[in-house]
């Protein structure tokens, strides 16, 4: 996954959640426009569009951007970091069982997610082939005592892990993003659908949770564009000629292609051979 591009208000302020909070480094900063990541990884890039209102509630749009963390240490002093400097800002955490994560929302309402994978080999399937997930509590306290002792003075790489996304409906969902675009299902939970490239328990999720019949996106705060990192030209190429299958319009023009899923959400996808999808 490139980074995600969030539409926002006071940028001073969603850079400071992000670096002071989050711990994410100022990759770029320049006029109405920032980029933040780790390692010089893009995690998010931020415009600045005041002049737009806030995503309504019930409307499609972003669920959360998920940071991926190297090792639990590093999620842990995350955690703490984004605790001290926005106390009010924790929603959440829960044990996936193939990962463990922390919820916070930004100065803006877009909604977090910090975490950390378990190894490949434990991730448990279920009888049809799915992978089993579940939203088991985890004790912020009981985590921190317990990783964040072990945590390095400079922090580790981070990466964009995945991006959950709030649509109208699942099975038109499921259309676009699968097959038309090419992920795998990797979990399916009937409100929500997680799917991957790869065999990563997901790259991608959508969800109805309060968004179920919702239509094309107004013009709004909050959600961007997703950016999807293909390894080659060639498979960017690919895309194009499957997305015309499909009868969806896609826009190439050499170096990226562009598509609007159902709810008008801009999916861009680069290559990383010729580093244009980040």
């Amino acid at each position: 996954m490139g980074a995600v591009e969030l539409l926002v208000r006071d940028l001073d302020a969603m850079i400071g959640f992000y670096s002071e909070g989050v711990t994410l480094e100022v990759l770029e900063h320049s006029g109405e426009t920032a980029v933040l990541g780790r390692a010089g990884s893009a995690l998010v890039r931020m415009r600045r569009m005041p002049d737009r209102p806030p995503r309504k509630s019930g409307e499609a749009g972003l669920f959360h951007t998920a940071a991926l963390f190297d090792d639990e240490p590093s999620l842990a002093a995350a955690v703490a970091s984004v605790a001290r400097y926005a106390p009010r800002s924790f929603t959440g955490s829960s044990d996936h069982l193939y990962s463990q994560a922390f919820y916070f929302d930004d100065p803006e309402g877009d909604g977090v997610e910090l975490y950390a994978d378990r190894p490949r080999e434990t991730w448990a399937t279920e009888p049809h082939g799915l992978l089993e997930v579940a939203t088991n509590p985890l004790d912020p306290n009981a985590f921190l005592r317990t990783y964040l002792p072990e945590a390095s003075a400079t922090p580790p790489g981070a990466t964009l892990g995945h991006v959950h996304l709030q649509v109208g409906d699942i099975g038109v969902a499921r259309d676009f993003y699968v097959d038309a675009l090419g992920f795998e299902v990797m979990s399916d939970a009937g409100s929500a659908l997680f799917i991957a490239a790869g065999g990563y328990h997901h790259h991608i999720a959508v969800n109805t949770w309060g968004t179920a019949g919702a239509g094309p996106r107004a013009a709004a705060l909050g959600l961007g564009q997703v950016n999807i990192d293909l390894p080659t030209a060639d498979d960017v190429d690919a895309l194009e000629q499957r997305l015309t299958d499909h009868g969806l319009r896609a826009r190439h023009d050499g170096a990226v292609l562009r598509v609007d899923d159902p709810w008008g959400t801009l999916i861009q996808v680069g290559a990383e051979d010729t580093a244009s999808g980040s």
